[in-house]
Formats: C-alpha cells, sequence, structure tokens
C-alpha cells in the first residue's frame, strides 16, 4: 500500500480538498448537507490531528439556478450563470460556515477568478492571505467568482483552480473528490476492462490518452481532462495530487482506511516564479521551436533565436508565451523578451544578425532562462 494513500497529516501538513458540484448539491438544487456533514468531521480529524486544510468548492452555480428557477442548470447563458453564482454563493458560504462551526472551526471565504491567479502580482497577494489565514487557524473556502468571470477569464472547472490554490499555498497535496474513485486505463463506465492505476509518477503521453472529457454528472464542468491538467499543475509544484471516490459518505476517512484512488507523485517542486510561469493557464502567443533548440532548452539554457521555426500570435514584450516542439508539444512557458512583431522578423537568425535587422540590439535571447520554465 503507497504509504501516503490516504495524505496522512503526519506526511502532508497542508491539503487543499477540492468538491464538485454533483456531489454537494442533489439533482434537485439543494445542498447533501447530510453527506457534507461528515466530509466537514473528516476535516475536523485532519485539523486535529495537525493537517491545516484549504477546501475548494463548487456548487454556487447549481445551489443559485434552483433559487432563481432558471434552466439547465443555471448554464444556459453566461448572464444566467454569473446570476446564479450570485445567488448561490450566499447559500453556498453559509452551509459551509455553519458545518465548520459546528466542528469549532472558523471559515473563511475566497472567491477568485483567473486573472487573480494570472497576474503575478494579485497570486503573490492570494498567497499571501492563504498563508495568514493557515497561521490563524482558519479554513479557507475557495470558489471561482462566477458573478464577473467571463468565458475568456475562467478556470472553467475547480479542478484545476484546486490545483493553482494548491500551488499558491505551498499545499504538500491536493484531493479532487470525485464521481470516480481515481484514473483508469480505460472509461470504466463503457469498458467492463477498465483498470485502476493507484501510482502514476510521470503524466506522459500514455496517461493522458486515458483521460475522458465529460462529467458523469452533467452538473459539473470538469472531466478526467480537467483531473490530469491539474495533476500537471499540482506536481510541477512539488505537490501530490489524489483522485478519490466523494460518492460515500465520510470519504477522506474512507480512502485513508484502505479504499481506491490514484496518487500522482509530486516531482521536484520549481522555484517559485517559474512554478508560477508552468502553472499558468493562458498565455499570448506560441514559439515553434526546432529540435536543436528543444535539447538546448532541456539543458536550462535560453531560447536563442536561431532555434525558433515561427511565431505564431500577436503578444508584446513580458507577456507569457508557450515554446513549443515540432510535434505540437508545448514544451516550456516563459516571459517574451521582444514583441511578436519583432520576433518573426529575428526567428531563425543568429543573435549577431539582430541589429542589422531590427537597428539595434536590445537583447541577445528570445527567452532568457531565468524566466523560463520547462512543463
Amino acid at each position: 500500500m503507497n504509504p501516503l494513500s490516504g495524505f496522512p497529516p503526519a506526511l502532508v501538513r497542508r491539503l487543499v480538498i477540492k468538491v464538485g458540484s454533483a456531489l454537494l448539491v442533489d439533482p434537485a438544487g439543494e445542498v447533501r448537507v447530510d453527506w457534507l456533514r461528515t466530509l466537514v468531521a473528516d476535516v475536523a480529524a485532519r485539523k486535529a490531528a495537525g493537517q491545516q486544510v484549504i477546501i475548494v468548492s463548487s456548487g454556487a452555480i447549481a445551489l443559485g439556478a434552483r433559487r432563481l428557477k432558471l434552466p439547465k442548470g443555471g448554464r444556459g447563458s453566461l448572464e444566467d450563470a454569473q446570476a446564479a453564482a450570485a445567488t448561490g454563493q450566499i447559500a453556498l458560504s453559509q452551509c459551509w460556515a455553519g458545518l465548520l462551526d459546528q466542528q469549532g472551526i472558523t471559515a473563511a471565504q475566497m472567491l477568485v477568478t483567473l486573472d487573480d491567479l494570472e497576474n503575478r502580482r494579485r497570486y503573490l497577494n492570494a498567497s499571501a492571505t492563504l498563508e495568514r489565514l493557515m497561521t490563524l487557524d482558519v479554513v479557507p473556502v475557495v470558489n471561482e467568482n462566477d458573478s464577473v468571470a467571463t468565458a475568456e477569464i475562467r478556470f472553467g472547472d475547480n479542478d484545476r483552480l484546486a490545483a493553482r490554490i494548491g500551488q499558491a499555498a505551498r499545499a504538500d497535496a491536493v484531493v479532487l473528490l470525485s464521481d470516480v474513485d481515481g484514473l483508469y486505463t480505460a472509461n470504466p463506465q463503457v469498458d467492463a476492462t477498465a483498470m485502476l492505476i493507484d501510482t502514476i509518477e510521470t503524466i506522459d503521453a500514455r496517461i493522458a490518452a486515458m483521460a475522458d472529457g465529460g462529467s458523469a454528472s452533467g452538473m459539473g464542468s470538469g472531466g478526467m481532462v480537467s483531473k490530469i491538467q491539474a495533476a500537471r499543475i499540482a506536481t510541477g509544484a512539488g505537490a501530490h495530487l489524489a483522485i478519490i471516490s466523494g460518492k460515500i459518505d465520510a470519504p477522506l476517512s474512507h480512502w485513508a482506511n484502505g479504499g481506491r484512488g490514484s496518487i500522482f507523485l509530486a516531482a521536484q517542486a520549481k522555484g517559485a516564479r517559474k512554478g508560477w510561469l508552468a502553472g499558468r493557464l493562458t498565455t499570448q502567443g506560441r514559439i515553434i521551436v526546432d529540435a536543436g533548440a528543444e535539447q538546448a532548452l532541456a539543458k536550462g539554457n535560453s531560447l536563442l533565436p536561431a532555434g525558433v521555426a515561427r511565431v505564431e500570435g500577436v503578444f508584446d514584450r513580458g507577456d507569457v508565451i508557450d515554446i513549443v516542439a515540432q510535434d505540437g508539444r508545448v514544451i516550456a512557458r516563459g516571459l517574451i523578451e521582444y514583441d511578436s512583431v519583432a520576433a518573426a522578423r529575428i526567428a531563425g537568425r543568429r543573435s549577431e544578425d539582430i541589429p542589422a535587422l531590427l537597428g539595434e540590439m536590445p537583447r541577445s535571447v528570445l527567452v532568457h532562462r531565468d524566466h523560463l520554465a520547462m512543463i
């Protein structure tokens, strides 16, 4: 048995727990209070054992849609989703605060948008807030601020939000409570031969191919694809990530006592700035590089113009861009030293050619290794 199974407090000092809509809200749009009470009891037991806990909770849109009598669970339009979220968030926070208070635990609410964690300054502010709440022995309950988010600036699911919160909070592990009990070799709902993978050391193409994009309940917005994306973010930040079933009472206790689950093992943590870069979900452009540049980057070198095959997108100096291999894999992410027009003009050329091409040579590299994170 994996010693990390259950994410015991002795090995995991700080834990992020993500709770999906389908677990928290029933099909009629009501909170599953009896089930939630068992989860809160799990949280209380872990805090008593010395583990710090952060909760990332879905459910605001589903709760608000019922109260406003909106069709399609409040997801019929962006305006409906925003109105449902604004209404449901009050009910959601009251529910969490009330149940945690019954266990003698103080709750705090944090609402974030994608921009809050993609912008470096606001990311650091969120990180500082989480750190202070931990020192005050508070359980933060985090949700995406869907009342102001738009399609262009949304996480889209709370799996990736949980991973980014784990990164910002410097958590040791993230657990995604799901409608499935882990990652299978195939979709277990349609393939009887599907087998659970209990430990994943590396997220390679084989692991990514096992993902199924649908949300089984139809209530949430994430499937196994989003969970693997979340695992990439969390493990890249030095945190383990587990997928376990939340369909049973006291799911954390059940898992700790031998229940099934899949654990993605943490990679060696990047520095704080590079971890933030690697975990970003939005970029402003793409630089496609040749095989030689890919090898050089893997050795820790900067990206030189000579290794660039082409430039895609419109971006300014200082924007975050993806660095892409010839086969389409995103291999790195970094802060670009030139805007897209200048980058395209010097692509494939030697650094010493830059003055003749641009009339100046402010920088000899496109992306400096200090501002570059391998994916």
